[in-house]
């Protein structure tokens, strides 16, 4: 039985059945196979802006058909066709916070296919896997809004696919702290930044 994140070859490539086996004493993401190591506990902006994140998003989703979870929380994504392995999901990651719109994707384990809306939540730990990795792990997917959250800089940027499958911005520049950010999924609703970074 694999208790600990050390009796893993981080050199491998796992599966979700893999990962389903493994009781280990700290989160772990898979991702195309391979096993990366969560941040430690994040610091005081970072849960500061999560939660409110969640108490805006949550009110607005009430009666609304979709459904919103916060880390830990599995995400099962596709992997690109050529890696497949008989049809094995060999990507698991925990956004911060996600929105699941089509309700069929959830069973008891989690997400099972691409949520409608993630939003990450950068720390100087992670920054590099949520602007990289997993930014074409969800466009990939097939994510249709994947927000990238800066508390440090009291910014986000919120990228909507395109028609062609790519991640586009409203605009060049990041949104800042004395304004509105436009959620493109619900249109007319608006995220207020002073409300998350405040």
């Amino acid at each position: 039985m694999i208790t600990s994140i050390d009796q893993l070859d981080l050199s491998k490539k796992y599966t979700y059945a893999d990962y389903l086996s493994w009781q280990l004493d700290e989160m772990v993401e898979l991702i195309r196979g391979k096993v990366v190591r969560m941040a430690p506990a994040p610091g005081t902006s970072h849960q500061s802006a999560s939660s409110n994140l969640h108490v805006i998003i949550g009110s607005y989703l009430m009666n609304k058909g979709c459904k919103l979870f916060s880390a830990p929380f599995d995400v099962r994504l596709p992997v690109p066709e050529p890696e497949r392995k008989q049809d094995k999901t060999e990507t698991v990651v925990q956004p911060d916070l996600c929105i699941i719109c089509d309700l069929s994707k959830l069973d008891e384990r989690g997400c099972n296919g691409a949520p409608d809306w993630i939003i990450e939540i950068l720390s100087q730990s992670t920054a590099h896997k949520d602007l990289h990795d997993k930014f074409e792990l969800y466009r990939h997917a097939g994510v249709q809004e994947y927000w990238v959250v800066h508390p440090a800089e009291g910014t986000v940027l919120p990228y909507q696919l395109d028609d062609h499958g790519q991640y586009s911005l409203p605009r060049s520049t990041p949104y800042t702290l004395k304004e509105r950010v436009p959620v493109g999924l619900f249109p007319g609703f608006e995220v207020e930044l002073g409300a998350v970074f405040g």
